[in-house]
């Protein structure tokens, strides 16, 4: 079975070669690692936005004028209106990549599901759905896998494709 990754943009799966998993899965042809791993790193990106919409919201807050008696300055004021700014384009951001992780996680799932080796398909799961690494695969597994083995049988599957 051919295993490529398309992104048809019209949200058929028309193809010159078909197969029954075709309507199960949108990957085709050879699956790399880094078509695997998008989920992963939109997870790491979400969490740095997240971390910076924090630290924003934190500096936001703490932009108050103090009562002194003395006349107040704009760049209180200023500066609040800068924050509240990137604020809004920090959680647009945020929710646009959340909405692109759901659908790589969706995307990642059928790919999964069709996949007929059950070990292979847990492998893979657990490598890239679970975020786990080699170790703590071996370990869910058992059966005397060790981290290279269950890395080993994962190549071997994307070489094979």
């Amino acid at each position: 079975m051919n295993r490529s990754l398309t992104y048809p943009m019209d949200g058929s799966l028309a193809s010159s070669q078909s197969s029954p998993l075709d309507f199960v899965s949108p990957w085709r042809q050879e699956v790399t690692k880094r078509d695997l791993s998008q989920l992963f790193w939109l997870n790491r990106e979400i969490e740095e936005l997240q971390r910076r919409l924090d630290e924003l919201e934190t500096l936001a807050t703490s932009c108050t004028s103090r009562i002194t008696g003395m006349p107040k300055s704009l760049g209180v004021v200023d500066r609040l209106s800068k924050y509240t700014v990137e604020i809004a384009d920090l959680r647009a951001l945020l929710d646009l990549n959340l909405k692109k992780c759901f659908y790589e996680l969706n995307r990642l799932n059928r790919y999964i599901e069709g996949v007929e080796d059950g070990q292979i398909r847990l492998i893979l799961s657990l490598r890239y759905v679970n975020g786990l690494g080699w170790r703590q695969i071996a370990d869910s597994i058992g059966n005397g896998y060790t981290a290279d083995s269950v890395r080993m049988a994962h190549d071997r599957f994307l070489v094979k494709g």
